[in-house]
């Protein structure tokens, strides 16, 4: 019997982990409890097991801003890290956290590592850290988070200069929510605010990408509406294969099903433009959640890939 790609691409994950086990970074405990949590979303549960591994405050060797304000609405607020010894002009790179449209933020309380943990790595690998929020679903639907990420670029790409960020080099990573809302920004030209987009390239961590592929949840709901009728307008999709934007997703072996759904339809989309495929990267043994809980710790497999994607452009 023939199975259908999600699926293949699953098995092809099981061996790419059975593989990985025998040499991986992640710590062997890790990997049996989130193996055993499945393939759920569990914030709490992911938390206790990468908390231990992160840094705590005071950061040395980095200077932070936190809550600058990028736009006139209560949370378009955003972070930013900055490396003590910035030279010449840097790399930005932009994270956008998840929350199911309706939750989240840049740093998922006062004292959480997370997602402080992305901007430490990116400081650490010569990137100006920006960590940003935005406007959540039921109050401020479609399309307020791709209208804030516009809102966004442009207030970085005008003022990171004088922080030591190269606003010719603005990459913009997303997780779950968030990187429904870079691909909604990167593929509707609409909502830009800068010439092109203002971006060097895009990241989308298990992300959704066609809304008319799977069912949407509650939330979901509460951010495009309930008319189907306008769920193929509000995709990605179509608009991710058309941009010259240099694209990079990934996306967990223990993500829910959907989302490996959509990680092969983008995939797959994105290998009809005439600058190529995407680069794609499903990762082994990780989580929806440990996937970026992870990142700024001994397991580089994600971030490794996002260094290359920075240097070689593609």
């Amino acid at each position: 019997m023939l199975l259908p790609k999600p699926a293949l691409t699953v098995v092809a994950a099981m061996i790419a982990s059975a593989a990985w086990a025998q040499q991986s970074p992640m710590p062997a405990e890790i990997a049996a409890k989130l193996q055993e949590m499945g393939r759920v979303i569990d914030p709490p549960k992911t938390v206790a097991l990468y908390a231990p591994l992160q840094q705590k405050e005071p950061y040395p060797g980095v200077r932070i801003e936190r809550d600058v304000k990028y736009g006139a609405a209560e949370r378009n607020l955003l972070d930013i890290f900055v490396p003590e010894t910035a030279a010449s002009p840097r790399p930005v790179l932009i994270f956008v956290h998840g929350g199911a449209f309706v939750g989240g933020n840049k740093r998922t309380t006062p004292t959480s590592p997370f997602y402080d943990n992305i901007m430490l790595w990116a400081a650490k690998n010569g990137f100006v850290g920006v960590n940003v929020t935005y406007r959540l679903a039921p109050q401020a639907p479609w399309p307020a988070g791709a209208q804030d990420l516009a809102t966004a670029v442009r207030w970085i790409a005008d003022r990171i200069g004088e922080r030591g960020g190269d606003p010719a080099r603005i990459y913009l990573m997303g997780h779950s929510a968030g990187a429904v809302h870079v691909s909604s920004y990167v593929s509707h030209p609409e909502f830009h605010e800068v010439k092109g987009g203002g971006l060097a390239g895009a990241i989308m961590v298990s992300g959704i990408y066609d809304l008319t592929a799977t069912p949407l949840a509650e939330t979901q709901h509460a951010y495009f509406g309930t008319d189907p009728a306008r769920y193929a307008e509000r995709s990605s999709l179509a608009g991710l294969a058309r941009t010259s934007i240099p694209l990079m997703l990934a996306a967990a072996e223990l993500d829910p099903e959907g989302f490996v759904l959509q990680f092969d339809l983008m995939k797959h989309a994105t290998c009809r433009r005439a600058s190529g495929c995407a680069r794609a990267l499903l990762l082994p043994q990780h989580s929806h959640m440990s996937e970026v809980y992870s990142i700024n710790t001994e397991d580089m497999r994600l971030t490794d890939q996002i260094l290359d994607f920075v240097k070689t452009g593609k």
